[in-house]
């Protein structure tokens, strides 16, 4: 039975096994539309050392701390990180390693707004902020300026192409939203990477 010690212990720079000076792409899987990074240290790694890439499964709220389980990483993380040659990813069903472009083309099918949400999501990252999945705010990200566990998150993203209309009722609905979780609403434009901040006001 696995015991709290085992659940997570202290990730410090030397608890980081030897073999991460001669690995230079992690490993993970793709099943099911869902990318996979199996061994935990590997989970860990990306998470704790690498600025929050990946959610570990079963951990609700990971700490900055080595976690004894497997970790998900978005469709446009993983993307984020094979086109930088950081990960490998391995197709169960294709039996065969992805390339960039592969799984760029294979995201684009299964995940709604792939294209305009990765454009957000890299802009994002280059400008020093977090992004994580924002689902369970009704958006697409939520931004942190450091980090889950370090802050609580600053923004709410809902990327909405060029073309694309939101109403009035929307906007309400999006701005109350965000201000019942203190975080400042943004609609971003992958067209032009700009970004329209809303938020409620006393006069």
């Amino acid at each position: 039975m696995m015991n709290k010690e085992d659940e997570a212990r202290d990730f410090d720079d030397n608890a980081i096994p030897e073999v991460f000076e001669i690995i230079e792409r992690i490993p993970t899987k793709f099943i099911n539309s869902r990318v996979i990074v199996f061994d935990p240290v590997h989970a860990s790694y990306l998470y704790v050392k690498y600025n929050y890439f990946g959610s570990p499964l079963g951990i609700a709220k990971p700490r900055l701390e080595f976690f004894n389980r497997p970790s998900e990483l978005s469709l446009i993380e993983a993307y984020y990180l094979i086109s930088r040659d950081k990960i490998t990813i391995y197709d169960n069903k294709l039996k065969k390693f992805l390339s960039p472009d592969d799984f760029y083309e294979i995201a684009k099918k299964v995940h709604h707004k792939f294209e305009d949400k990765y454009i957000i999501y890299k802009d994002l990252r280059e400008k020093g902020y977090v992004p994580r999945p924002g689902l369970k705010f009704g958006a697409d990200f939520v931004v942190y300026k450091k980090g889950p566990g370090l802050e609580h998150s600053s923004f709410i993203v809902h990327v909405l192409p060029n073309d694309s209309k939101i109403s009035a009722i929307d906007m309400v609905r999006a701005g109350r939203l965000a201000t019942s979780v203190r975080k400042k609403f943004v609609i971003a434009n992958p067209l032009t990477q700009s970004y329209y901040f809303f938020e409620w006001f006393k006069p």
